[in-house]
């Protein structure tokens, strides 16, 4: 997949902006909070119709302004996609999708028409913080490959949501009680898809991302991935969350909460046999989440046939020359999209475009 075009109005401090990248690596470098990071966050936002930053659209829109344009068009192995999203705080529909000429109606057909991976300093959550931020970086990849995932997913947080509500409402009236064993199945039922579609990714992830963990530390440190999950290790992950929810019930009548399900999953990261949130250094956990990246890349290449595109926020200056030398190698074999204050982070790569930046300006 290739991005042609690039096109912004009033979306953060960007008036009007037209890029057309190049093929092989496009660079955005100026001094900070000159608005780089922003069209990184435009073309985020068309793959998977959100922000990495911020969970209000509101946001995005330029100070002053009401509405917001961002526009995408990729070429692709079946033809040429284009992808609009509108933003306007004055409509009741604040954001609009648009595919093609087409107005999407749900947010899942938005995904595979751009596919990319990015990589941000936030994303040090990941290793850093708890299991919400690991099971939102799986989410977020197996979303844009597999709708049928994002829509179990869907299904799995409305349930859940339903079935803790019944729970405190039991408290009021006994009754009810009876009822959740409805709930208990449709969580079941989703949680499933959900758990089989996790394990299967993360044991391949972990694969690809051993492999380009032992490139950037040149074969010094070992990085392996794990699904910690309350159904694992089960061939019949259904049979065995219906089990755990009818064990857990008095006890989530009590603590009126579910205690059971895919919404407790984690990932294990461990480098050289230890924890990485707990022993890793900030170079070490730095590596690892670029690794985790890298092997989302070959994910989304291997599944959908074709390479998406690589976006790296500012992570050139915080790499050792060996780390950032053997990114460089890995990323001249995708379109790569890259923000840096200094053009020397990138020596050695192939720039096809370069754009200064400057306040919500471009020139090249």
């Amino acid at each position: 997949m290739r991005v042609k075009s690039i096109r912004l109005k009033n979306f953060r401090n960007y008036e009007q902006a037209v890029i057309e990248p190049g093929e092989g690596v496009t660079v955005f470098t100026g001094p900070n909070a000159q608005g780089k990071t922003n069209v990184l966050e435009a073309l985020h936002l068309c793959c998977l119709g959100r922000s990495h930053r911020t969970p209000r659209d509101e946001e995005l829109i330029r100070w002053g302004e009401n509405a917001a344009k961002v526009n995408i068009l990729t070429a692709q192995q079946d033809g040429t996609h284009e992808v609009t999203i509108l933003l306007d705080k004055t409509q009741k529909k604040k954001k609009t999708v648009r595919i093609g000429s087409r107005q999407a109606e749900r947010i899942g057909e938005l995904f595979g028409h751009v596919c990319g991976v990015l990589f941000s300093p936030e994303d040090l959550q990941i290793v850093k913080s708890g299991p919400s931020e690991r099971r939102r970086f799986i989410d977020m990849q197996l979303s844009q490959l597999r709708p049928a995932y994002f829509y179990a997913l869907q299904r799995a947080v409305k349930t859940l949501g339903q079935r803790n509500a019944l729970l405190k409402e039991i408290a009021r009236n006994p009754s009810l009680a009876k009822t959740l064993d409805l709930w208990d199945e449709q969580l079941a039922d989703c949680g499933a898809v959900i758990a089989q579609n996790r394990r299967e990714a993360i044991e391949r992830l972990s694969a690809y991302a051993a492999s380009a963990h032992a490139s950037l530390t040149d074969g010094r440190e070992t990085l392996r991935l794990w699904y910690i999950s309350q159904a694992a290790d089960s061939e019949n992950p259904k049979e065995r969350l219906l089990e755990r929810l009818h064990a857990a019930r008095s006890e989530d009548l009590r603590r009126m909460t579910t205690s059971v399900g895919i919404h407790r999953d984690d990932i294990g990261i461990a480098i050289d046999g230890r924890e990485a949130r707990t022993f890793a250094s900030q170079g070490q956990q730095r590596s690892a989440v670029l690794a985790l990246k890298l092997a989302q890349l070959e994910l989304a290449w291997q599944e959908r046939g074709e390479a998406p595109i690589l976006m790296l926020d500012d992570v050139m200056s915080e790499l050792d020359p060996g780390r950032r030398r053997q990114l460089i190698e890995r990323i001249d074999r995708v379109q790569t999209f890259v923000t840096c204050t200094d053009l020397s982070d990138l020596a050695g790569a192939r720039q096809d475009a370069v754009y200064y930046v400057r306040s919500g300006t471009l020139s090249t």
